[in-house]
């Protein structure tokens, strides 16, 4: 059973949950059961979410406030923030058909909910504009970095498309711009080392041991004290670019992690380090897919 003890706060990436038990006595809708099981919830708080389709039912329909109760299914719902940061973009579909979607995101947006982005996260913002309760997201793609996300559109076609990335059947290209002291001696590097988790828990660290990080980087122009730089991932651990990108002495533009933790201030640029393209074959249709973010970076 789901306990919402605060509907403001908290730093959940995943919809909360509740699964409707047979009853003895059932009430006649899922609503007057949320009712029931939240009593410290204002009743016109679970309406508004309602009326504004941010509840969903596991048959993958949006709850109304007549829909019947059904043991069986799972009521999925997200706590609210009152006064979530507006975003400075909005994230755009560059493709979708019966099956995918793949999304442009901004710098700063979060994929999923998380701390004080929870309806404003791609995610939520992409099933509230398309009805599309059952999107879900294939990889991942740190907040701080803008650029192509795939996402399915049917669960049934999930781990097909998991299973591009899980088996290294996807080509994933990023650019980035990065700090360039002195003239580099090369142009291209292979960077293969093992990452785990750092300090603070946020961060990543290289450390010795079997390489589970593998990153091809090319020095694509030079203008003053920057560099733009192509980078394709062979593996996919947390940060690894960008801890990559410092492991060679070129530390990315804006990251405020690395090489160490900064506050942001005023006028910063956001990281530039962008999803530039995604190319597969389709694993349901067979038709190669390439796509190529409109999104440009500061270089």
């Amino acid at each position: 059973m789901s306990n919402e003890n605060d509907l403001t706060g908290g730093s959940d990436t995943l919809p909360s949950r509740l699964y409707l038990p047979k009853l003895q006595c059932p009430p006649a809708t899922i609503f007057e059961h949320l009712l029931g099981n939240f009593p410290h919830v204002p009743p016109g708080t679970w309406r508004a979410r309602v009326s504004r389709g941010l509840v969903t039912l596991s048959d993958g329909t949006t709850l109304r406030e007549d829909s019947p109760y059904r043991h069986g299914l799972t009521v999925f719902y997200r706590r609210e923030v009152p006064s979530e940061p507006a975003p400075v973009e909005e994230a755009q579909i560059i493709y979708r058909d019966e099956e995918i979607l793949v999304a442009d995101k901004p710098h700063g947006m979060p994929v999923t909910p998380a701390g004080e982005y929870l309806e404003r996260s791609l995610l939520v913002g992409l099933q509230r504009s398309t009805g599309l309760a059952t999107l879900a997201a294939m990889h991942r793609l740190d907040r701080d970095t803008g650029g192509l996300l795939l996402l399915t559109i049917k669960p049934a076609a999930r781990g097909c498309y998991h299973r591009l990335f899980a088996d290294a059947l996807i080509e994933r290209e990023y650019l980035a711009v990065a700090h360039i002291t002195d003239a580099p001696n090369r142009n291209h590097w292979r960077v293969e080392n093992r990452m785990e988790s750092g300090e603070p828990w946020y961060r990543q660290r290289i450390v010795d041991g079997p390489a589970n990080a593998i990153t091809e980087i090319e020095l694509l122009d030079v203008r003053g004290s920057a560099g733009l730089f192509r980078l394709v991932p062979k593996s996919g651990k947390k940060h690894q670019l960008r801890v990559h990108m410092v492991s060679i002495g070129f530390p990315i533009i804006g990251d405020p992690f690395y090489p160490n933790i900064r506050e942001k201030r005023e006028g910063d640029p956001p990281l530039q380090l962008l999803a530039n393209r995604l190319a597969f074959i389709d694993p349901l249709s067979g038709v190669p897919r390439s796509f190529t973010s409109v999104r440009r970076l500061w270089f």
